[in-house]
């Protein structure tokens, strides 16, 4: 039992970790980019989470694109 268990909760954090997204929001004007895992659209406005700094941040007008988990991680500086 404890075995089953054990994978049981294996598989569970795998599935979880499947889930994750991360995504580079770009603000056009500037160029800068800024990486965060949760975007909230309202309109034309995205508010979410910088990664970098904390900062809760909208933007009026920007592009954002879902990237992979090793990009996310080389934007935001960790190995």
């Amino acid at each position: 039992m404890p075995m089953l268990r054990s994978m049981l909760v294996l598989l569970c954090l795998l599935a979880l970790s499947a889930c994750a997204h991360y995504y580079r929001v770009t603000d056009p004007g500037s160029g800068k980019s800024f990486y965060t895992e949760e975007v909230k659209r309202d309109g034309s406005a995205v508010t979410f989470k910088d990664s970098q700094t904390g900062a809760q941040t909208t933007l009026q007008n920007s592009q954002v694109l879902e990237i992979s988990g090793k990009d996310y991680q080389a934007g935001v500086g960790k190995k």
